[in-house]
């Protein structure tokens, strides 16, 4: 991957796999702070600081592929649990996930490669995450990283596996709220906030329909990604699900000032249980 023509990479580590993943952007670094000298009474009068490198920080944001989607809500949830064999299938296996806040998840590492520039970055937690999805567009993930373990230089010069596959599209993922299908939505966006915590939004954008709009209170919401093709095993291995309960609207932020279709955004407080399903060909 050549990002401003220089050949990069970001590979996550966790202790069973190595994978470098495909990415849209990336700002992980050195967190900093200064350790500040007050000026004494006589002299110059100038203060001082001391530069002290306190662990990494940034984030990354990521398409979701058939091959990248199971680490990747993983690590977004916190914990992937054990996984399940899909009988019926060769070997599939699928995975349940709960969202747990950031001090109770896993951690992983980072190699970041800029050129040929290598840096490991350790002991790494998801903070916060982002998943966007919208229709014609890929469905990406951002991840709020943080580590208290300060960057190291790496000298080898090891290769990884490019995890692709297909990309999961915003086109192909259905809403089901409260037992009912609804075809207007046209995308959401999931925050959630992990650091002492979880604190979770979901903004819905949807076309309005006067017969056919969200209810205030969504007591079960499911959002189901599959891919276009239809040659994976059992028809599942190219999805995924995400169940989020208990959702109250905060704000509707619909302008209806439009001769066109008006999509207009509401926004949710979840504040029950949130989980994920994904597959893996992998245990």
């Amino acid at each position: 991957m050549f990002v401003n023509g220089c050949d990069c990479s970001i590979v996550m580590k966790t202790a069973h796999c190595e994978i470098d993943i495909p990415y849209s952007d990336e700002t992980i670094r050195e967190a900093v702070s200064l350790l500040e000298e007050e000026a004494a009474i006589e002299g110059s009068g100038s203060c001082k600081a001391i530069r002290k490198v306190t662990g990494a920080t940034g984030c990354v944001v990521t398409p979701i592929t058939i091959e990248t989607a199971p680490l990747l809500f993983c690590l977004a949830m916190g914990s992937a649990g054990k996984p399940v064999y899909v009988s019926g299938t060769r070997k599939l296996y699928r995975y349940s996930l709960d969202l747990l806040p950031m001090e109770d998840t896993i951690h992983f590492d980072f190699i970041q490669k800029h050129g040929d520039e290598r840096r490991l970055f350790e002991g790494c937690r998801v903070k916060d995450f982002e998943l966007r999805v919208l229709r014609d567009e890929a469905l990406k993930l951002k991840l709020e990283v943080t580590s208290e373990r300060q960057p190291i230089a790496m000298l080898d010069t090891d290769s990884f596996y490019r995890k692709c596959g297909e990309r999961f599209s915003g086109d192909y993922v259905t809403y089901r709220i409260n037992g009912k299908d609804y075809q207007n939505i046209y995308g959401i966006t999931l925050v959630s906030r992990k650091e002492g915590g979880t604190k979770t939004e979901l903004w819905i954008k949807r076309a309005l329909e006067q017969e056919a709009d969200l209810p205030h209170v969504i007591d079960e919401m499911i959002i189901t990604g599959k891919l276009l093709r239809d040659k994976y095993e059992e028809g599942i291995f190219g999805t995924f699900c995400i169940t989020l309960k208990n959702l109250f609207q905060n704000s509707d932020e619909t302008h209806i000032n439009s001769v066109d279709t008006v999509i207009g955004p509401l926004r949710y407080y979840v504040s029950g249980l949130v989980s994920a399903e994904t597959m893996s060909s992998e245990e």
